[in-house]
């Protein structure tokens, strides 16, 4: 009797709470929503691609992100030489050391060389070149700057320092082609201004001797100084300083060997005619060699240290922009594009899309922790998105992933996310039962005790 009393209250519990409306509802995705159409589209390799072909870009890094603080050139000269060698002082004969030989190369044109461009027409030298060559100077010349280049108007800058006239011609030649201009020319040097030579001491013109296209020998440079000027060819010895080094040639040998009278000079080499034993007026010429040198020196180290300083300071300029931008971030104060999450998630929350790189469904879903299969449902994976057509009223897609098969999550790593998409998964069929049981079973016990009670009460 008691049992029947029991199972009679639990029937009128049931159907009491049903006229009351009293039922568990769980989300789920229907054909309306809100009065506007809701399409559901399986996704598959074809519908992939449709889906994947909504436009978006996304949103970029600030260009501070790309900049780097490094830059800028170097002035001032290359590092000292070495100590040169010095002969022994005491009184003895003049001692024969002779330069290395030097090896015969084209001439390279270089640091403040001036280059003259001229068309092939007959009976006219320099004339404008397609309208572009306007005057430098009075010789028309172009002056290879600092950084190894010549400034043509409407071109631009063209690097030619370190090369050959016929490589020079060559990278002209591109440039003028790249800038569709006849590149009919002629090139040559005008001034001969990066490899110089000096011839002082007793000579009758002290002075810098320029290497030109042709190689500078020793007899020329002294030629080219006014020839040498000595009273006592005994004790007259030519002195050449070459890359730290003291080289020695009796006055007396240098007119009996040809050999030696053709001895090839280099860029930078130091030339002085000695007219006595003493040492100390070819010292004191080297000294100022070496001081031109140390002061060259010293303007580099300034310029590297200006040049690090400057680095420093844009540096720190970048990195507080970084800052500031990141500050902006934290401070939800930049624009950004989002996904949402909801249903049978591990954590509803909203995802947000990174910078310069596009999003994927995978992303979303596994980057924020996946979701749990034991109330999610895998083959009921929703990507929600509405139109933005304002003839579609909001019509609203819902691309239908069914990872039911594992291998389908494949498509999840292709299937491209745009901002303002849903998210969706959702429950296990057997969840929404064990749910709803859950939430009215407290209600039907305390609704069948209260019947069993009036009915034992009658």
């Amino acid at each position: 009797m008691r049992k029947a009393l029991i199972g009679s209250a639990l029937i009128v519990a049931a159907m009491t709470l049903g006229a009351c409306g009293v039922s568990y509802n769980s989300p789920s995705v229907s054909q309306q929503a809100g009065g506007a159409d809701v399409r559901v589209v399986d996704i598959d390799p074809q519908t992939l691609l449709v889906a994947n072909r909504a436009p978006y870009t996304p949103k970029s890094l600030p260009e501070v992100f790309y900049a780097a603080a490094g830059g800028g050139q170097l002035r001032g000269a290359g590092a000292l030489p070495e100590e040169p060698f010095l002969p022994d002082e005491r009184r003895q004969p003049l001692e024969l050391r002779v330069p290395p030989q030097i090896p015969t190369e084209p001439y390279r044109i270089g640091v403040g060389d001036v280059l003259l461009l001229a068309t092939k027409s007959a009976g006219s030298t320099v004339e404008e070149l397609s309208g572009l060559l306007a005057a430098q100077n009075a010789r028309q010349g172009y002056t290879v700057r600092d950084d190894g280049a010549i400034a043509i108007p409407d071109i631009g800058p063209v690097q030619v320092a370190g090369m050959t006239i016929e490589e020079a011609e060559a990278m002209l030649f591109d440039a003028l082609v790249s800038n569709q201009i006849d590149p009919a020319f002629s090139l040559e040097v005008a001034e001969f201004n990066s490899k110089r030579v000096a011839v002082g001491g007793a000579v009758g013109d002290p002075t810098i001797v320029p290497i030109t296209l042709n190689t500078l020998d020793l007899g020329e440079a002294i030629t080219a100084a006014g020839g040498i000027q000595v009273s006592n060819e005994e004790f007259a010895s030519i002195r050449i300083y070459r890359d730290g080094s003291l080289y020695q040639i009796p006055f007396e040998d240098f007119l009996s060997r040809p050999d030696l009278q053709r001895i090839r000079l280099t860029n930078g080499d130091a030339v002085y005619v000695d007219t006595s034993y003493d040492l100390q007026q070819a010292l004191e010429f080297y000294r100022t060699r070496i001081d031109v040198i140390n002061i060259r020196r010293d303007a580099r180290q300034s310029a590297i240290q200006e040049l690090q300083a400057e680095v420093g300071l844009r540096r720190a300029q970048l990195n507080e922009l970084r800052d500031n931008f990141r500050s902006r971030l934290e401070l939800d104060a930049e624009d950004r594009d989002y996904v949402y999450l909801a249903g049978e998630v591990t954590e509803q929350s909203r995802f947000v899309m990174p910078f310069n790189q596009q999003t994927t469904l995978a992303d979303v879903i596994y980057g924020n922790g996946g979701f749990p299969t034991t109330t999610g449902d895998p083959s009921e994976i929703y990507i929600l998105r509405s139109s933005s057509n304002p003839a579609e009223f909001g019509a609203v897609t819902a691309w239908h992933l069914n990872a039911r098969n594992a291998a389908n999550l494949t498509l999840a790593t292709r299937f491209e996310m745009r901002p303002n998409d849903v998210v969706f998964i959702e429950e296990q069929p057997i969840t929404k039962w064990n749910r709803a049981l859950q939430q009215a079973l407290p209600t039907l016990i305390n609704t069948a005790a209260s019947a069993a009670r009036q009915g034992l009460a009658n």
